[in-house]
């Protein structure tokens, strides 16, 4: 009885009067529920009541003002039910909703107990940092969440996002983006199914396949992670795949810096450049764009791709760089020796890949159908084509075996041409059971044809202990030589065919019944058969 009273007593007060400034309250109340809502009127240029399907309809036109708890509403005019517990406004309809949120729109119908809006006609939501536009938006005041279903785009800063679908959460400052988004950003491009996108920090969450597309034209496709566009940082589990021109990168998970240049991809990462044909696999690879560097780790190999013979190259670490241009100039490996110089004819028109070079720290291990290697430490340029093998490497190809203090392997289109030893060089092959030719010098030049090992060189004290066979490859007899200049290998079908002396030489000539073949070693005679990598599976090992 007294809200009807009070009812009453207010149609009369508004009647009364053809403008009205003072606070004057509407009580709206849903059936069977004893809870009161108060809207209150600040002020309206001219007020009526009229009759409608037995409800009492207050409106209100000119610059009306209302307001409900911390929500403050405004328009042209404003059509009030207390009975449907409706308030809708129109023309130039404004709502700020606790002094964060402000919503426009042409039109609104307001559901007051349930505290849930309908706006349409150019509808703008704005919570500071970003407008949402749609022609349609659901708000609900207990939760502040906006949703549309029409099409809708939101502007923060220099970013835009649209979609079908949306939903935005005024507390968190969340917008949950579905079909057809597209996110465009001076700096990326975006498209997914579903984006979840925080207009405050600017970081968008992909729970879809998403693709990414940056100003330099690097690609990314994933299926869940965030991208900062504020501070330019990214992280993507679930192995996306990221293409930059010619490279490509994935991982178990991704994750860069774009402001430092760093990325870091961990578990079964893979790095390759199609353009030259080379891949690095590992279980961390981390890549600084800026410097132009990348580094391998955790099981690394990195693969020469070619036709028939492709190279395989694992270390317990993988690091490559670019050469300087000055380093260019002065044309000095980074190894620092500048005894070795490096052959480069107008190096600054090379590829960006040929101008690299790579470095392998421990237990190096070198795999191609056609030869295979170890060592402590590796350094190869790709401006030369060259491998560096350090502290007790060791090269097999076909049935031989090459030692020696530092080794040299030159390869071109993939394949090795050319193996140079410092010091110390020996190479031994097995003819037999505990049967080992053997040929020691100072130093050893190995080269090759269409990969294959073809003639090898001995040079300087030359030593050799060799197993001599006749036409039937039936052993006659060992020619063990103390001293020559030069000695000379020739090889066929990887085999080891004649040993040829270059000069005069000391030697002695044993039959083959007469020999005792453990004494046939020469000084740091060493088999290493069992460090030998048998098959391109054994690197990933």
């Amino acid at each position: 009885m007294k809200e009807i009273i009070f009812g009453m007593g207010l149609a009369v007060l508004l009647l009364l009067s053809r403008q009205t400034q003072a606070q004057t309250a509407v009580a709206f109340k849903s059936k069977g529920s004893d809870s009161v809502s108060m809207v209150y009127i600040w002020h309206a240029d001219m007020v009526r009541q009229i009759a409608k399907d037995s409800s009492q309809i207050q409106s209100l036109y000119g610059h009306v003002k209302l307001q409900q708890g911390k929500t403050l509403f405004y328009c042209d005019s404003v059509a009030m039910n207390q009975k449907a517990n409706t308030i809708e406004a129109y023309g130039n309809v404004h709502i700020n909703d606790n002094d964060s949120t402000n919503i426009y729109s042409q039109y609104m119908k307001y559901f007051v107990v349930k505290k849930n809006i309908s706006f349409l006609k150019k509808v703008s939501l704005t919570d500071g940092k970003g407008t949402l536009t749609t022609e349609e938006l659901n708000y609900d005041l207990n939760g502040k969440v906006g949703t549309y279903s029409n099409g809708g785009r939101i502007v923060n800063g220099s970013t835009v996002v649209t979609s079908a679908d949306g939903i935005y959460y005024g507390d968190t400052k969340d917008a949950h983006f579905k079909k057809n988004v597209v996110l465009k950003d001076p700096a990326y491009d975006l498209k997914a199914d579903s984006l979840i996108y925080n207009t405050e920090t600017k970081i968008a969450t992909f729970i879809t396949k998403t693709l990414i597309r940056d100003s330099s034209g690097r690609t990314i496709v994933t299926k869940a992670g965030f991208y900062d566009l504020k501070n330019h940082r990214a992280q993507f589990p679930m192995r996306p795949e990221i293409t930059d021109k010619s490279q490509y990168v994935t991982g178990d998970s991704v994750q860069f810096d774009d402001s430092t240049g760093v990325s870091v991809a961990k578990g079964n990462a893979l790095y390759r450049d199609t353009s030259q044909g080379i891949s690095i696999v590992a279980n961390l690879l981390i890549a600084d764009k800026k410097n132009n560097t990348l580094f391998a780790t955790q099981k690394p190999v990195m693969i020469l791709k070619e036709d028939k013979d492709s190279i395989y190259v694992t270390a317990d670490t993988l690091f490559s760089g670019k050469y300087s241009d000055s380093l260019l100039e002065n044309k000095t490996p980074p190894n620092g020796d500048s005894s070795q110089r490096i052959k480069a004819v107008n190096p600054g028109n090379g590829t960006d890949t040929s101008r690299r070079y790579l470095q392998g720290f421990h237990h190096v291990r070198i795999f191609s159908d056609s030869l295979q290697a170890v060592s402590d430490s590796l350094y190869y340029s790709g401006i030369d084509s060259v491998f560096q093998l350090f502290q007790d490497p060791v090269v097999w190809s076909g049935t031989s075996q090459v030692t020696g203090d530092t080794i040299y392997l030159y390869t071109k289109n993939k394949k090795p041409e050319h193996l140079y030893v410092f010091e110390n060089a020996m190479v031994v092959n097995k003819s037999g059971e505990n049967m080992f030719t053997q040929i020691k010098a100072h130093t050893l030049n190995g080269y090759f044809k269409e990969g294959e090992i073809d003639h090898m060189r001995a040079k300087g004290s030359a030593e050799s202990i060799y197993y001599i066979k006749d036409d039937s490859m039936a052993l006659v007899g060992v020619n063990k030589v103390n001293k020559a200049d030069i000695i000379d290998m020739i090889f066929v079908d990887k085999e080891l065919n004649r040993v040829i002396l270059r000069s005069d030489a000391d030697g002695t000539m044993y039959p083959i019944r007469k020999v005792n073949n453990d004494e046939m070693r020469l000084r740091n005679f060493k088999w290493l058969e069992a460090r030998r990598p048998k098959t391109k599976f054994e690197i990933f090992e």
